[in-house]
């Protein structure tokens, strides 16, 4: 089985612009990276990033195992069609060793934050035809493919629109409930979740510590606050 993990390298999380400049979000969508990356190594698979622009793994600071084992490239095409390109089938799925093209396909989220080897390897291991991680708002944060017949659609709730895909071109379902792979970073109130449930090994709760987001109880409900000027552009 090959793993996917799309990447959009330029402008990366808009939605954190209330509270993160265009610099610390392209860091912190790089420490993302690096985490899911390690996570789908020491799950035993070797990733592949689909980017749309150029990236150097260099710049991500991998353990060397990690960086050795994942390659890299750039589609500048639209989620939806880059993805579809690599699943079984599809018209960009084939190594140029000549591999079966028919060979399962993962595709796992680059802002999965919290993503683990365990919680990776609980998807990868479902044995239907399709198998989905979906996000918490209706959104599909991973998911293996090893029907041909099957493609993807991300507009709006894509998990839904997934399983009915699944349903019409007669693929097996299985939806795979974890939360490490439900929670995607993408929303200001996200981050509470990286600094809660984040290891002390992770790139990514360090950056946000780094920024000075810090824990902070607020009526009763944890939230994330920074220690500092709010972020300016």
């Amino acid at each position: 089985m090959r793993v996917v993990v799309p990447f959009a390298a330029e402008t990366p999380k808009t939605r954190l612009e209330p509270v993160l400049t265009a610099a610390e979000r392209s860091t912190l969508a790089r420490a993302m990276l690096a985490d899911v990356l390690r996570a789908v190594v020491e799950a035993g698979y070797e990733p592949t990033v689909v980017s749309t622009g150029d990236l150097d793994l260099a710049t991500l600071e991998l353990p060397g195992e990690v960086e050795t084992s994942t390659a890299v490239t750039v589609d500048e095409r639209p989620l939806t069609e880059a993805v579809n390109a690599r699943l079984p089938g599809g018209d960009g799925n084939g190594e140029a060793d000549g591999s079966d093209d028919l060979q399962a396909v993962a595709v796992v989220m680059a802002d999965l934050a919290l993503a683990t080897p365990t919680a990776l390897e609980e998807l990868f291991d479902a044995d239907a035809d399709v198998a989905i991680a979906p996000g918490r708002a209706g959104g599909t944060n991973a998911l293996v493919v090893r029907d041909p017949a099957f493609r993807v659609d991300y507009h709006g709730t894509s998990y839904l629109d997934h399983r009915e895909i699944a349903r019409e071109v007669g693929a097996t379902l299985e939806t795979v409930d974890s939360f490490r792979l439900a929670t995607d970073i993408d929303e200001p109130d996200d981050l509470v979740e990286v600094l809660v449930h984040g290891h002390e090994t992770d790139r990514a709760p360090s950056r946000l510590r780094a920024f000075g987001f810090e824990l902070a109880d607020r009526v009763g409900r944890v939230v994330a606050v920074r220690d500092g000027p709010a972020a300016t552009e």
